[in-house]
């Protein structure tokens, strides 16, 4: 089944990247400048041609993950094969890991704070979908729901292409650079 919603996701943002549909491949590129922790603003080590050819990659491999998958779904062999226990060390670094991140993209210069005050209804329910879906999937990992982790992946995946494809690309994550620039963030 992972390898169903892997292939699913791998191809749908692959090629949403890799065409820079609706101008996805620059803000992805915007995007990755203000995750990145300890990152600056200034030049980037990679270009938006990078992520474009990277996207490339998953676009051509998303759909033979996705037809193997499914022809395991087909078979009965899908549910056969369960991911390892995951040690409770693992799983409380994640969290810490993750409570950082969502820190990060809520306070007043970050990513998730800006597409929220500049968003419409869809919009801000794409971010609290992708928060929750974030959390939602330490949570289901930590108790081994692995049915569940793969839900809460594929919600926040659908909830990030949507903020990524948002109706004025560029808008809110000009945005945020601008102000965190400024700021000395």
């Amino acid at each position: 089944m992972f390898s169903v919603a892997w292939g699913v996701f791998a191809t749908a943002l692959g090629w949403i990247i890799a065409t820079d549909f609706r101008g996805a491949a620059q803000r992805f590129h915007a995007l990755s400048h203000t995750v990145v922790p300890f990152g600056g603003v200034g030049v980037s080590a990679v270009g938006v041609g990078f992520f474009r050819l990277l996207a490339g990659v998953f676009a051509l491999a998303g759909p033979v993950v996705l037809v193997g998958g499914l022809i395991d779904v087909w078979r009965g062999k899908a549910g056969s094969n369960s991911l390892p226990s995951v040690p409770v060390w693992f799983v409380v670094v994640e969290a810490i890991i993750v409570g950082v991140v969502l820190w990060r993209t809520w306070r007043r210069s970050g990513f998730l704070r800006c597409e929220w005050n500049a968003g419409n209804g869809p919009r801000r329910v794409a971010v609290a979908g992708l928060t929750a879906s974030v959390v939602a999937f330490v949570v289901t990992l930590g108790f081994g729901w692995e049915t569940w982790m793969i839900v809460s992946w594929l919600t926040g995946g659908l909830c990030g292409l949507v903020l990524l494809l948002g109706d004025r690309p560029g808008k809110p994550l000009d945005t945020a650079l601008a102000s965190a620039d400024s700021s000395g963030d």
